[in-house]
């Protein structure tokens, strides 16, 4: 049985940075067990629930790697301002933010054609982990049956539901089920009825936030919510929603869930141990006040990248890639500092009352 030195399980932003970037630094081209391998769990239907806009943090770390979106990965409408509902209080605000509106799927999908042919693929989902000795067996469900994988490093890219994660490290103390539906937009006054990107806030239903946007001729709701009671919350948050609105999400095309991470303390960002290493939102490297993890992703897959191409030993590599994480990691606790203001419904209700950092918006009659 072939003997990979790194595999790497989740092919979204972290796990395709990681193997691009490991495959430009010529890492173990010239050794038999040196070659890499990028499980793939995504396909048409098993896809991440997501949004899908690409926040300025995460367009910056694209720049810094010179990488240009395709057409095929944006979506229309384009977006320039959010519309902030506070559902408890009533009140709403416009604030200017530069997304870029883009299919999630196609996003991952471009990411992953970047990476080159020395990296063997595998499209599957990893069902089992276990030590052998010197090495890690992994079990990956694929569509023609289990297949077996032994590696000697092993990195998690599988997001907030990491089997690496769960496998081996504790879980992030606190996780948000999100759950989001698509509908058709068939009426064109849902134009003027539901804003093309909203930021939902409802303490009645969750102590998280939700999001309303259009994309093509579709319209996504979702949010996050504590996973007990998930599902009537968030039908129970539509409801209060579609009042507000006067404009009724019916019909859902289809449903999505996953989990999410939300990081309340340090201690929630774990890189890794042994010859075992974390990367993105499996890392809990994801912002907790907006949820945003692309960015981080990109950013700690690469900081791994640089610091496994090294050679290190074990004990070694681990040090000086939670070194290098140190300013992410900084600046995502600032995160978590943020969103305890934000999301204290009487402190966000005195930022939104005082319009600070708000715009006024003239709409067309």
């Amino acid at each position: 049985m072939h003997i990979y030195d790194i595999v790497i399980i989740g092919a979204g932003p972290a796990g395709t940075t990681l193997a691009r970037e490991l495959a430009a630094a010529g890492h173990g081209a010239h050794r038999r067990d040196g070659r890499i391998l990028l499980i793939d769990g995504q396909n048409e239907k098993l896809r991440k629930p997501c949004g899908g806009l690409l926040a300025p943090d995460a367009q910056k770390v694209l720049a810094h790697f010179d990488l240009v979106l395709p057409k095929r990965v944006l979506a229309d409408p384009q977006i320039f301002a959010v519309k902030t509902i506070d559902l408890q209080s009533r009140l709403v605000r416009y604030y200017q933010r530069y997304y870029l509106n883009m299919d999630r799927y196609a996003f991952d999908r471009w990411l992953f054609d970047l990476v080159p042919p020395e990296v063997a693929k595998l499209a599957g989902r990893c069902r089992k982990i276990e030590r052998e000795g010197k090495h890690l067996r992994l079990t990956v469900h694929t569509a023609e049956g289990p297949v077996t994988v032994l590696c000697h490093r092993l990195v998690g890219a599988d997001g907030a539901d990491s089997i690496v994660r769960r496998t081996f490290f504790s879980r992030p103390a606190k996780q948000y089920t999100a759950i989001q539906q698509w509908f058709q937009n068939t009426d064109h006054d849902a134009d003027q009825s539901i804003p093309y990107y909203s930021c939902i806030f409802d303490p009645e239903t969750s102590d998280s936030c939700s999001w309303l946007i259009h994309k093509e001729d579709k319209i996504i709701f979702g949010g996050c919510f504590d996973a007990h009671n998930c599902r009537q919350m968030f039908d129970r948050q539509k409801e209060r929603l579609s009042a507000f609105l006067g404009y009724r999400l019916d019909c859902p095309l289809r449903t999505e869930a996953c989990l999410v991470d939300s990081p309340e303390k340090k201690s929630d960002f774990i890189t890794g141990k042994d010859n075992i290493y974390l990367v993105g939102e499996a890392a809990g490297l994801i912002s907790a006040s907006s949820f945003e993890g692309i960015s981080s992703a990109i950013l700690s897959a690469d900081l791994l990248a640089q610091t496994l191409a090294a050679q290190l030993p074990a004990p070694a590599s681990q040090f000086v890639y939670r070194s290098r994480t140190r300013a992410l990691r900084f600046r995502l606790t600032c995160k978590i500092l943020k969103r305890r203001i934000l999301y204290t419904p009487w402190l966000r209700a005195l930022i939104m009352r005082s319009g600070i950092g708000s715009i006024q918006v003239r709409k067309n009659t």
